[in-house]
């Protein structure tokens, strides 16, 4: 007499083969059912994941309960109505077999009937598990060629942000186009303009959550939402797709280089002038160094120290007095010092208000005091004509080793056409040559460039004044935030002198700074409390001016 087998039936069904191919779990479970009833097999137990995907085994709670009660021997057979109904990727295929087959249970596919408990049974079975996951790679590949297409052609995938929704332009929903809506649109105007005026994120985040607004999905606004605001282009009416490849798998460590960026279908809700300044300012601050201590500290990272020459950060010092008040003091100390020790270098700090103090009264005095911004005039000329001889002498050594190699080369041409000479002899000292002449030319390049700079028209007087002079009433009038933002974006370094007093004051000035900074202001002046507030144009920079005070 034959035992009877006990049967589990396992069914799935994803939503999209649901929607795309009819697959009905129903029908699974019936054509399984009268299997069973012809082969006088007993069902003791029906697993269903309704609308779950077969790429992996997370979130299939059904199969892990199916896996838990093969161990504790509830039945002898597994049976499906297709193998990828329970594994789409042949290793998880495979893995679950083997689980079932420690448990002494064996697995059978109503459509491909095969016995995994022979040799042959189990070949069979990873020839198509094989052949499964390379259907379904190729339906992912298709998938992805399509939205890649669509994002070259302008169109968006997937979910639209904050600002935006999709409206179906035609009776079957297969087309659509993005739309603003204008209440979340004022939002997103608003969160570029604060950071155009210089607010972090988290002072943004917990300006609107103050102001009760919400996220396109609900929840209060934090740090990264608001980043990954201003990092969207969307919103300059760009496309960007296929930063990173395979996501649900690799996360962030998927980015890929083919980046797709194009112009987009859809309307615009920021101007390119305020994205260009806050892509600025986000490139600016992911070099500044991170606040270690409550209290605004202007100059982190831009005062040297007059011993090593690294940043100095901020530090503080607690003491009591005798009536027991807490005295804090703020100081400026080596960074070197502060993370690597003594035996590197020393504190040699600065008091935080006298360094400030000295570094704003220096800027204020060049603007206030014709003839010491004269001098630096003066000085920034004559150091570019000063110049000018050393790199010419410099450019004619360069072309005198151009030339003698050109000369060694065309020997050695004729040598090996008249066959004086042997043919690799002949490829290999071609070779060095030419590796000689790269670096000559590259060069020489570069001290045309210089030269040709250094040989512009001297700078003006009025040129550095409005520049300095605009800088200085920026960081008069506006707040901390402000401020902290303009130093660390014309300051390049500030150094102390041997008695720790400010020494000199690099200022470097460029078109981008002159443009978002030091020129009008973009409509966030209105918009924004705090805004780098402006009026007037001040003269176009085409290249960087570098000054000290």
């Amino acid at each position: 007499m034959n035992e009877t087998v006990r049967v589990a039936i396992y069914a799935r069904v994803s939503t999209e083969e649901q929607a795309e191919f009819g697959y009905s779990i129903d029908a699974q479970l019936e054509t399984l059912r009268k299997y069973c009833e012809l082969y006088n097999r007993v069902i003791v137990g029906e697993y269903v994941d309704r609308g779950v995907s077969g790429k992996s085994i997370e979130g299939r709670y059904e199969l892990q309960q199916l896996l838990r009660d093969a161990q504790e021997n509830k039945f002898d057979l597994v049976l499906v109505w297709k193998f990828n109904r329970m594994a789409r990727k042949n290793i998880d295929l495979l893995h679950i077999v083997e689980l079932l087959q420690k448990n002494n249970v064996a697995f059978r596919s109503f459509s491909e009937d095969f016995d995994t408990t022979t040799s042959m049974g189990k070949f069979a079975l990873q020839m198509m598990g094989a052949v499964g996951e390379l259907e379904r790679n190729t339906i992912v590949d298709n998938v992805k060629m399509g939205h890649k297409q669509r994002a070259r052609t302008g169109k968006h995938n997937g979910k639209v942000p904050l600002g935006y929704r999709s409206v179906k332009i035609d009776a079957r929903g297969r087309e659509s186009k993005i739309v603003i809506i204008e209440e979340e649109a004022a939002l997103v105007r608003n969160i570029f303009e604060q950071y155009a005026a210089g607010h972090g994120l988290k002072a943004i985040a917990n300006d609107l959550n103050h102001r009760g607004h919400k996220t396109k999905s609900g929840n209060p606004f934090s740090t990264c939402s608001i980043r990954d605001i201003i990092d969207n282009p969307m919103f300059v009416g760009k496309i960007r797709y296929n930063r990173y490849e395979n996501w649900a798998e690799r996360r962030r460590k998927g980015k890929t280089s083919e980046l797709i960026l194009v112009d987009g279908h859809h309307p615009a809700i920021i101007t390119d002038e305020v994205w260009e300044k806050v892509q600025l300012l986000r490139k600016k601050k992911a070099t500044m160094p991170k606040k270690r201590f409550e209290g605004e500290y202007l100059l982190t990272g831009l005062i040297r120290c007059p011993e090593c020459g690294a940043a100095m950060t901020a530090s503080l010092t607690v003491n009591r007095a005798k009536d027991g008040t807490k005295i804090v003091r703020m100081y400026y100390s080596c960074g070197r010092f502060r993370s690597q020790g003594s035996s590197v270098c020393h504190a040699n700090s600065v008091r935080k208000d006298e360094a400030e103090k000295a570094v704003t009264e220096r800027i204020q005095e060049a603007v206030t005091k014709p003839e010491i911004l004269k001098k630096v005039v003066r000085s920034v000329n004559e150091h570019r004509s000063g110049r000018i001889k050393p790199l010419q002498d410099e450019l004619a050594g360069v072309q005198v080793r151009i030339d003698n190699l050109e000369e060694k080369k065309r020997k050695y041409l004729g040598l090996y056409e008249m066959d004086e000479i042997d043919r690799d002899l002949f490829a290999g000292r071609l070779n060095d040559l030419n590796k000689e002449l790269d670096t000559e030319l590259t060069r020489r390049s570069k001290l045309q460039l210089e030269l040709r700079d250094d040989q512009a028209d001297p700078i003006s007087y009025e040129l550095v004044r409005s520049l300095v002079s605009r800088f200085d009433a920026l960081l008069q009038r506006s707040p901390f935030p402000q401020r902290k933002t303009l130093l660390h974006l014309i300051v390049k370094r500030i150094t102390l002198d041997d008695r720790k007093r400010v020494g000199n004051i690099e200022l470097a000035f460029n078109e981008e700074t002159e443009k978002h900074f030091l020129s009008v202001a973009p409509s966030a002046e209105q918009q924004a409390e705090g805004a780098f507030p402006l009026s007037g144009k001040a003269p176009l920079l085409k290249k960087t001016l570098t000054i000290f005070i």
